[in-house]
């Protein structure tokens, strides 16, 4: 089993730090700030065994080296193996299903997430999903490299996990993605009750993650393109008949993307 903190970094990032209960072992996700990393070692007196990369984006990968050189180039660094990320000395491919990450309890299942970049992964570690810039609470990742049919797909892919299972994006974003889910879906209660807690948590400066399956099945609207009420919202916002879960995606992250 593992336990998994939040180290923020930046504006609204999150760089995820999890611990192995049994192993003992200690590793980072997309690390974009070292110093970040290094303060939170430091203050606790924990010793870093190893990365976990998802994407090629420096807000992710700027903290590879300093961490690398700070442990004598000891550390162990996953990542996709297609995404030209500098650093990684455990290169992932596009075939692998499962890594074995040392001194953590267990294997990281992998799920190959094109479409926020085209080479994204994510990490199934126990019940947490390590997921970076694909799947957001209430929103998904902006399609820098990919198509909107390959990020529908790729968030259909861990809409398939169990409910239950945490979600661990990499930024706060939650509320404006919930200001824009609520402009799309105003009448879903569940909607409406989720965007009052996560006020709570921010207005107390918490962090409003990790979410869950279970829970971005009833409030994220780029999970639910198939609703009536989601493609009637687009067909009046775009003036078109909207009839295909295709359709309704792209117009939707269109929408965001000028939201």
């Amino acid at each position: 089993m593992h336990s998994v903190t939040p180290i923020p970094a930046f504006d609204d990032n999150y760089i995820w730090l999890i611990q192995a209960e049994e192993n003992h072992g200690l590793y980072v996700v997309d690390p974009g700030d070292a110093q970040a990393v290094l303060d939170y070692l430091k203050q606790h007196q924990i010793v870093l065994d190893g990365i976990l990369i998802t994407h090629h984006h420096g807000d992710h990968t700027g903290g590879i080296e300093q961490l690398q050189a700070m442990h004598d180039h000891k550390l162990t660094v996953y990542g996709p193996d297609n995404e030209n990320i500098k650093g990684i000395n455990h290169p992932i491919s596009g075939q692998t299903v499962s890594v074995k990450p040392e001194k953590l309890d267990g294997e990281a299942k992998i799920f190959h997430l094109p479409g926020h970049t085209l080479g994204h992964i994510a990490y199934l570690i126990d019940d947490h999903l390590f997921c970076g810039d694909t799947l957001f609470s209430a929103g998904c990742g902006r399609l820098f490299e990919g198509t909107p049919a390959q990020m529908r797909h790729s968030l259909q892919i861990l809409a398939q996990l169990d409910d239950t299972t945490l979600v661990y994006p990499a930024h706060e974003y939650t509320q404006a993605n919930l200001a824009f889910a609520l402009t799309v879906e105003e009448h879903n209660e569940a909607l409406v009750s989720h965007a009052a807690m996560v006020k709570q948590l921010r207005d107390q400066n918490l962090p409003s993650l990790p979410s869950s399956i279970g829970l971005e099945k009833q409030i994220n609207p780029f999970l639910r393109v198939d609703q009536d009420a989601i493609r009637q919202k687009l067909g009046h916002h775009f003036a078109q008949h909207v009839t295909d879960n295709d359709t309704s995606f792209t117009l939707l992250r269109q929408w965001k993307d000028n939201f």
